[in-house]
C-alpha cells in the first residue's frame, strides 16, 4: 500500500489533503482484496468476521491489481554517451568519523549542484594545512572531477582539480559554471589571433557594407 500511495501521489493532490487520498486508495485496495475470489461470499458471517480481524487488505497476486496502481520499474543496461562533464563545483570538508582510516586518506567534496553525488577526494589534493585548518577553507570553491562510482559505495571518487577562490565573487563562480559545462575558456591561439585584422582600427570598407544586412 505504500508503494501504491507515493506513486499516485503528486503536488495537486497534496492540495486537497493526504487524508483524503489515503483513503479513497485504501477503500480501493479493500475492494480488490474481497473480489480476488469467492470465499468470502461461501463462508457467510464467519468470513465476514474474518476479514474485520486483519490488519489491512491483502493482495496475493500483484497482477490482480489495475495498472493505475502499478509503480513501473527499470533497468539501467547500457550507457550510449556521456554527456557530463563529471566535474563540478563545491566545498571540502573533513569527514565526521574522526577514528576511521578513510579519515586519514580523504576529504569529502560536497557539489553545489545537488544532482552531483558527494565525492571522496584524496588528502594529498587538498591544500597542505587543510587537516589543522578545515575553517579556513569552508567557502572556498574548488573544482572536482569524478573518476568512479563504485556500484556498493554511497559516493563517487575523484580528484580536486584546482582551487577557484571565494564562494560568491563572479569570476570563481563563472569558471566553476564553464568548467562543469565543459566550455573551453583558454586563451585564443596564435593562429586564431592571425586570422584577425591586424591594422588597427579596422572599419568596414563600403563595399562590404553595401553587399551585406546592416544588424548593429
Amino acid at each position: 500500500p505504500d508503494v501504491i500511495i507515493e506513486a499516485q501521489f503528486d503536488d495537486n493532490d497534496a492540495e486537497h489533503g493526504q487524508d483524503h487520498l489515503q483513503d479513497m486508495l485504501t477503500d480501493d485496495i479493500k475492494k480488490l482484496s474481497l473480489d480476488t475470489g469467492e470465499k468470502g461470499k461461501a463462508a457467510g458471517v464467519t468470513g465476514v468476521h474474518r476479514a474485520k480481524q486483519d490488519d489491512g487488505p491483502k493482495v496475493s497476486d500483484p497482477r490482480l491489481l489495475p495498472d493505475e496502481f502499478l509503480q513501473r520499474t527499470a533497468k539501467v543496461v547500457c550507457i550510449l554517451e556521456k554527456k557530463h562533464s563529471r566535474a563540478a563545483t563545491g566545498f571540502i570538508k573533513l569527514l565526521a568519523d574522526r577514528n576511521s582510516e578513510l579519515f586519514k586518506r580523504c576529504a569529502m567534496f560536497s557539489p553545489v549542484d545537488h544532482r552531483v553525488p558527494r565525492v571522496y577526494v584524496p588528502l594529498a589534493d587538498c591544500p597542505p594545512d587543510f587537516v589543522t585548518k578545515p575553517e579556513a577553507y569552508s567557502q572556498m570553491l574548488f573544482i572536482c572531477r569524478i573518476v568512479d562510482w563504485k556500484e556498493d559505495s554511497n559516493f563517487a571518487s575523484g580528484q580536486l582539480c584546482k582551487s577557484l577562490g571565494q564562494a560568491g565573487e563572479i569570476e570563481p563562480e563563472s569558471e566553476g559554471i564553464l568548467t562543469e559545462y565543459g566550455v573551453d575558456f583558454s586563451d585564443f591561439s596564435p593562429e586564431v589571433l592571425e586570422c584577425l585584422p591586424q591594422n588597427l582600427p579596422w572599419v568596414i570598407s563600403p563595399g562590404e557594407l553595401a553587399k551585406r544586412r546592416d544588424l548593429r
